[in-house]
């Protein structure tokens, strides 16, 4: 009774923070009753370490969508709270199946529940003999005949008619209720998390580390030729690459006064060979080293020269972003020179990690949940940044070009920075520009002063006073 009266409230609640609303306090708002909800359902899961690490991302990423109220900032919310939600029914699961856990209870959580319910009561509901013609006959004919009644009695007193043509019924709002019940339906999901249970069992009895005894026997002939190959393979690798970043480095030298395509160009063509370096780099690893070489006594020369082409694929690495800086240098921050700055980072995690697998005799697994966890976790961090405001105070104080038309197209987050550099340099704008910004500016204040407490942002505190 307690679960379903707290679902009542909560799903008004929803109503009144959403219903024909935009994004913003109310966000932040939902993200408390959904917390509150949980941990009033299930207390004890409430004071466990990782459900409240997952707990303060989830709240994190929810503030930062009342403060800033982006796109990534709401993205990533939503990701916290699968993940947490997938956290709850069990604690030994990785990170990608709590958010895949996440994402089923979200969604079908109420529909498994009730499915689960029917087939315990299959058996008592055969044994049982429903009079469905009783039940219609007690409702339905009363029914029937209290509307005949109600017309008759209305054509023949007007007294009575008028006071039934009084009813109005035009309160009920039908979208306001579906609307209600939609509040409802989110947050009986969220109430009772459920796992996809063939893939949560298998993932909480499968160890990071290689297990000898499930590797099939290989002959030590197959395996010195194994052995062998991969050596051989790696030294043609190492020499091909290292080649490459020799040749690299001498260009780079050619990089500081190239025309903007050119520089681009050689930024993206770094970035394409990188991927193509790193995807084969990752999977020959995998492959020589996911069974019995890892227990090969003979292997010390293929780790030896797996290192060093993990170590030639960071230096890659290292160039491909000094490439980056030159250009943003010279034409300034935009999404995707920060997407390259970001995939780097990642880049250099999954060859450390393939590192460790190596030297520590992990398997796939580990690489899988290790990186996935790192990637989480700088998703998580990215929208505590405000990135439209950041890119934009960089290009217009630091880089040599700034292109005003890529800033003015931004979201709404940099319009303060854009209104204070239109009316300090004149010189550096056009006119239609000056326009521009100037029109964004005040159709963001307007829309901010139409704003309802439900939508309110952080941007009210700022502008209003």
């Amino acid at each position: 009774m307690l679960k379903k009266i707290t679902l009542f409230i909560s799903s008004f609640l929803f109503s009144i923070l959403f219903y024909g609303k935009n994004i913003g306090l109310n966000y932040l708002l939902f993200s408390i009753l959904v917390i509150l909800l949980l941990a009033t359902l299930q207390p004890k899961k409430f004071k466990t370490k990782k459900i409240l690490i997952r707990t303060l991302y989830y709240l994190a990423a929810s503030t930062f969508v009342f403060i800033y109220n982006s796109s990534l900032s709401i993205f990533v919310s939503i990701v916290s709270l699968f993940a947490l939600l997938g956290a709850l029914p069990t604690f030994k699961a990785s990170l990608y199946v709590e958010f895949l856990n996440g994402c089923y209870t979200a969604i079908a959580s109420s529909f498994t529940n009730y499915y689960h319910h029917m087939l315990e009561e299959t058996e008592a509901v055969k044994k049982k003999n429903i009079n469905y013609s009783y039940w219609i006959k007690t409702i339905g004919i009363p029914i029937l005949i209290v509307g005949i009644f109600i017309l008759l009695y209305s054509n023949a007193n007007p007294n009575f008619n008028r006071i039934v043509s009084t009813i109005d019924l035009s309160f009920i709002n039908l979208k306001w209720v579906l609307f209600t019940l939609l509040g409802y339906f989110i947050l009986l999901n969220f109430s009772d998390p459920q796992t996809i249970q063939p893939l949560t069992q298998m993932d909480s009895e499968t160890e990071n580390q290689l297990d000898k005894s499930t590797i099939p026997m290989q002959s030590s002939t197959s395996l010195l030729q194994e052995n062998q190959l991969g050596i051989i393979l790696l030294i043609s690798l190492n020499l091909l690459i290292g080649f490459f970043l020799t040749t690299d480095l001498f260009y780079l030298r050619s990089l500081i006064d190239v025309a903007a395509s050119d520089l681009s160009k050689s930024v993206h063509e770094g970035i394409y060979a990188l991927i193509t370096s790193l995807i084969f780099a990752i999977i020959i690893i995998l492959y020589f080293f996911r069974g019995n070489l890892n227990y090969y006594k003979k292997n010390q020369h293929l780790k030896t020269l797996a290192t060093i082409w993990i170590l030639l694929n960071v230096v890659l690495v290292v160039i491909t972003a000094y490439k980056n800086y030159l250009y943003v240098t010279h034409y300034g921050f935009t999404y995707k020179r920060i997407g390259v700055f970001i995939y780097l980072f990642l880049s250099s995690v999954g060859l450390i990690t393939t590192y460790i697998k190596v030297h520590a005799r992990y398997n796939l697994w580990y690489l899988l949940r290790k990186n996935i966890h790192i990637a989480f976790m700088i998703l998580v961090f990215s929208s505590v940044v405000n990135w439209d405001q950041l890119i934009t105070k960089y290009n217009i104080n630091h880089a040599q070009i700034t292109d005003i038309d890529y800033l003015i197209n931004l979201s709404n987050n940099n319009v303060v920075e854009l209104k204070e550099y239109v009316e300090n340099n004149k010189r550096k704008t056009t006119k239609q520009q000056a326009e521009r910004i100037t029109k964004k500016y005040l159709a963001y204040t307007q829309q901010l002063n139409v704003n309802s407490w439900q939508e309110f942002t952080y941007d009210n505190l700022k502008i209003k006073k």
